[in-house]
């Protein structure tokens, strides 16, 4: 396993499809964090995942605190707007976790408060407008953590 990519309380299926089947083709673990704001059964959620749920290697958990009580050991990455750090300025390793929040709201301050240093962000214009889609950011933060490296098991 090249990466934990672990979505904090997901709300739109089509997003955790799609980053499901990134998952499956770069050898990534997701992990998901309840409330859910969907059901895994929903026709979105599948008809974004395609035929790559039978690959995925998943985890639920019922929340962040079990979550964290689980993985304890590792670095842990939280990629939120209001990080100081571009995700280019961190050294990825093998195993490493990569923490989204969910769409609406991003991760919420006990999370970041608790994670200073370790917060990223992917660099954007200052708009109004909030953010890059969820699924696109993690496919950014996912590759480059795979360059660094340097493509492990990938052809």
């Amino acid at each position: 396993m090249n990466l934990n990519i672990v979505l904090f309380e997901p709300e739109i299926p089509q997003n955790t499809g799609n980053i499901a089947r990134t998952c499956v083709l770069t050898n990534s673990k997701l992990h998901l964090i309840k409330p859910l704001g969907f059901s895994l059964d929903e026709k979105h959620l599948k008809r974004a995942g395609l035929d790559y749920w039978q690959y995925l290697d998943m985890e639920i958990h019922e929340s962040y605190e079990a979550f964290r009580e689980k993985y304890k050991e590792g670095n842990f990455y939280f990629s939120t707007t209001k990080g100081k750090k571009f995700y280019t300025e961190v050294k990825f390793e093998e195993g490493d976790f990569v923490i989204f929040g969910k769409e609406s709201a991003g991760l919420p301050d006990y999370i970041r408060n608790s994670n200073l240093d370790n917060l990223i962000r992917v660099p954007m214009l200052q708009t109004s407008t909030r953010s890059l889609n969820l699924s696109n950011t993690v496919a950014i933060l996912a590759y480059e953590a795979l360059r660094q490296m340097e493509f492990p098991n990938m052809k």
